[in-house]
């Protein structure tokens, strides 16, 4: 597995969505060049901006699939919920592009409630994943989607789940929590599945860059994805 991380222009949630567009494609470019047989792009707010551009460029013109974080997600949530009122939170980006409003189309009886979210990549960022300020903050988002009656909450952001004691506790126990993340993973590995691409090898390599400082990267890789992550290259040595 190669996992770039694209510090050099985060955070996406707050950009155009032309430039999120073009920073994740040119990501994507740099990750077909080193020969993976898929893409997964592991945020919302670039499957928001890029996912058709990839699709066409990568998976119908190369033969790449593709795989992206809001419709597994959508697909869950549908499924999960009792009263078919659903909360979203993302970021400003995600909210904005109009991603998941228009992927609950397909289940005309649900009704979607949205909130951008900010604050929560910031404080994820700094590894304030508890205590006074995440639920200070967590109340002043989460508070309109609670009155709203929503018992099934989107972490539409591949940062909120370290924040998932904090928005749960906030959300109340009768509200499901879906992320995106976790129903990504299992996209992937169906169509790995289905394709036949799993690595021949029962000793995986990983390895992870940034197009920005490989070191700060790392510290925040670390929190994320645990010590397995090792040190960070830049991309400028991915070959």
């Amino acid at each position: 597995m190669i996992y770039i991380g694209d510090t050099a222009h985060s955070p996406y949630g707050t950009k155009k969505i032309s430039e999120v567009r073009h920073h994740a494609l040119n990501v994507m470019e740099k990750l077909v060049a080193s020969g993976v047989k898929m893409l997964v792009i592991a945020c919302n707010s670039a499957s928001s901006a890029a996912l058709a551009d990839a699709r066409q460029r990568f998976e119908i013109d190369a033969g790449i699939p593709v795989i992206e974080v809001i419709r597994p997600a959508v697909r869950r949530a549908v499924k999960t919920t009792r009263n078919n009122k659903v909360g979203v939170i993302a970021t400003q980006a995600t909210i904005e592009s109009g991603s998941y409003q228009d992927s609950f189309t397909a289940a005309p009886q649900i009704e979607v409630y949205t909130a951008a979210c900010p604050l929560f990549v910031e404080l994820v960022e700094a590894g304030i994943t508890a205590g006074p300020q995440a639920q200070a903050v967590a109340e002043e988002y989460l508070a309109p989607l609670r009155t709203a009656g929503i018992d099934t909450l989107v972490l539409g952001c591949t940062h909120y789940p370290l924040l998932a004691g904090v928005i749960s506790y906030t959300m109340g126990e009768d509200v499901a929590i879906v992320s995106s993340a976790d129903e990504t993973a299992k996209d992937v590995y169906r169509v790995l599945a289905d394709r036949d691409l799993f690595a021949a090898s029962s000793h995986p390599q990983h390895r992870f860059y940034a197009t920005g400082d490989p070191h700060s990267f790392g510290v925040l890789a670390h929190r994320f994805l645990g010590p397995e992550v090792g040190i960070p290259l830049s991309t400028e040595e991915l070959g």
